[in-house]
């Protein structure tokens, strides 16, 4: 899924109710109806609807299954199998931590650890509960001399130390 301008705004719109769940998905499904089998529109369906909510709400699975007749469980399987879906609406902000070989050897696993400490995040998720930040890993940021490294949003933070944390963070938190 690419990242255009108009997609990043959907990635922060407001939950829907099971009604407006439902229109939306409804409308989604409206063009992939006649595929045949119906299996092979379960990903381009997924995808739509993450492209437009920014996520694939629980409720969406129940439409998709009952319209294309795949089963609910097999669609939550794709879900979760391929990296590119979420289940959950993005933090306002996030978080990037770079695991590149640099940012490894200079701490990155701590600062990860102080990152979900202070930000109180529950095993195997990467959104705080409050909605303002996701936390999320990648291979290399491309800033190997200054690691290691974190961005938030698109500010890039180098030779962190654990201790800076809470002081960055306190600048996003502020501006909400």
């Amino acid at each position: 899924m690419g990242k255009g301008k108009g997609e990043l705004k959907m990635l922060f719109a407001v939950k829907l109710n099971d009604n407006e769940t439902d229109s939306l998905v409804g409308k989604i499904l409206e063009h992939y109806k006649s595929y045949s089998p119906p299996q092979s529109a379960v990903i381009p369906v997924l995808q739509e609807i993450q492209g437009k909510l920014g996520y694939i709400p629980r409720r969406a699975f129940e439409k998709v299954s009952t319209v294309l007749k795949v089963p609910s469980s097999h669609l939550y399987g794709v879900a979760t199998f391929y990296h590119q879906f979420r289940l959950k609406l993005l933090g306002k902000h996030i978080i990037t931590i770079c695991a590149g070989t640099a940012c490894h050897i200079g701490g990155t696993n701590t600062i990860r650890n102080v990152l979900v400490r202070y930000l109180k995040l529950k095993p195997m998720e990467d959104t705080t509960d409050d909605g303002l930040f996701t936390v999320q890993i990648v291979r290399c940021i491309g800033c190997c001399s200054l690691a290691p490294i974190i961005k938030v949003d698109e500010d890039v933070y180098g030779k962190v130390e654990p201790s800076q944390i809470m002081k960055i963070l306190a600048k996003y938190r502020r501006a909400t």
